[in-house]
C-alpha cells in the first residue's frame, strides 16, 4: 500500500540537493518519516522544464478527513479521479526508502541496500482548491516485498524520471515494468 516513506536529506547528497531545490519553491518539505498529508518534495514538469517543488501527499477523500494516498497502476486510467491527472500531471517522489507492514504488524523499511539510497516513486498530482496534492502509484510486489505485503510503490530508475514525466507512451509502459529487488530491514515490531 505504501502508507509511509523516508526522506532523509542528510543521508544522501542527491536527496540533499533535491531537498534544497524543494526549499527554493518557498516551502520546506517534511523530512524523516513522511506521513500522508505531509508536505513532500516532488519532481514535476512545469512549462516543459523539470522542477522540484513541494505539495501535500494525498487527494481529499470522499468523506470528511479522508485522504487517498495511492492509486493502483493496473486500474488508474479507468478511475475518473485518477485518469486526467495521470495524463497531464505525472510526478516523482524522491525518497530514501519506503515502509510496509506485514500481518503481524512488523514494520519493514525497503531500499536497494542497507544504506539510504535515492529511491524514486512514480506518482501524479492534481489541484484541489487551487492547491496541488500528490498521490503515489502502487503495483504488484516484487519478490522481496511480497513476503511482507501484497502491494508496493511503482519504482523508477533515475534514468526513467524524464520519460515518466514527459512521455505518456513510456509512462504507460513503466506502469507494467518488473520492479527491482530490494533489501528489507525490520524497523520495529507491533507499531
Amino acid at each position: 500500500m505504501c502508507g509511509r516513506f523516508m526522506f532523509e536529506p542528510e543521508a544522501n547528497s542527491e536527496i540533499q540537493k533535491i531537498y534544497q531545490l524543494a526549499c527554493q519553491s518557498g516551502q520546506k518539505p517534511a523530512t524523516g518519516e513522511i506521513f500522508p498529508n505531509d508536505l513532500t518534495a516532488v519532481v514535476i514538469t512545469q512549462k516543459q522544464k523539470i522542477k522540484v517543488t513541494t505539495m501535500n501527499w494525498g487527494f481529499p477523500g470522499f468523506k470528511k478527513g479522508q485522504k487517498i494516498i495511492n492509486a493502483r497502476a493496473e486500474t488508474l486510467e479507468q478511475k475518473t479521479l485518477f485518469a486526467r491527472p495521470f495524463k497531464f500531471y505525472r510526478a516523482v517522489y524522491p525518497t530514501t526508502g519506503f515502509f510496509e507492514w506485514n500481518q503481524n504488524k512488523e514494520k519493514f523499511w525497503f531500499n536497494y541496500s542497507t544504506k539510504a539510497q535515492p529511491l524514486y516513486i512514480a506518482g501524479f498530482y492534481d489541484y484541489f482548491q487551487k492547491q496541488p496534492h500528490g498521490i503515489i502509484i502502487t503495483t504488484a510486489p516484487n519478490q522481496t516485498v511480497a513476503s511482507v505485503h501484497n502491494r508496493m510503490p511503482l519504482l523508477l530508475q533515475k534514468k526513467q524520471i524524464i520519460p515518466w514525466l514527459t512521455n505518456m507512451t513510456q509512462a504507460r509502459q513503466l506502469l507494467t515494468q518488473t520492479q527491482p529487488l530490494l533489501t528489507a530491514i525490520v524497523q520495529a515490531a507491533k507499531t
